[in-house]
């Protein structure tokens, strides 16, 4: 018995054996007519194995692709669609940019610095008020999810240098009030073993 771990292995293996020989029978056929019609025959197998693929747009060009690949691109016959190259299919894609926003202090984020500067340029008021202390909270949060000592001080500070130093609180105007640190899994299991012993 031949297990299919001897057998040639599969270029799309989501196709099966058995597409894979007519392809590679395909390939062997010497009448470019005949070849041809070969091929669509095998297209129009490989598109009744995948009917839930219909609906995407370009359907047949994948297939007539896939059976480019599956003949290792050595089927000579007159494509309905540009196929993909070889070189293409092994070739790396190109290199993503991503965007590398200019961050003064990233652990408070960037869109509380954006925040910040809604801030600096709203009116003097309450509104304004509010909206200061609630980005003070916010950046005490940030503060203790990246640092362990707590410096409500350095808090004012960072806020003062982000806003160009328009927005002047000192900590006697404003008491930021404490940030409940949540503890790890792993404290907590410490915990739990303590408290069975």
């Amino acid at each position: 018995m031949k297990y299919n771990t001897q057998k040639e292995k599969l270029i799309m293996p989501e196709y099966g054996r058995n597409i894979q020989n007519m392809v590679n029978h395909c390939v062997s056929i010497e009448d470019p007519e005949e070849r041809k019609r070969c091929a669509n025959a095998i297209i129009d197998v490989m598109g009744n194995m995948f009917p839930h693929l219909r609906d995407v747009n370009n359907f047949k060009h994948i297939l007539w692709d896939h059976l480019a690949i599956m003949s290792d691109f050595k089927l000579d016959i007159d494509y309905p669609y540009e196929v993909i190259k070889k070189e293409e299919l092994y070739s790396s894609p190109g290199r993503l940019e991503y965007s590398r926003p200019s961050m003064k202090y990233r652990h408070y984020g960037k869109i509380l610095e954006r925040i910040i500067n809604i801030a600096t340029k709203m009116e003097d008021g309450e509104e304004k008020k509010q909206l200061v202390k609630l980005i003070l909270n916010q950046m005490k949060r940030s503060y203790v999810q990246w640092n362990k000592a707590i410096d409500d001080e350095k808090i004012f500070e960072d806020l003062r240098e982000l806003s160009g130093g328009k927005l002047n609180i000192k900590s006697e105007d404003y008491s930021i009030p404490e940030i409940k640190v949540t503890p790890s899994r792993t404290k907590l299991k410490n915990i739990k073993y303590q408290r069975k012993k």
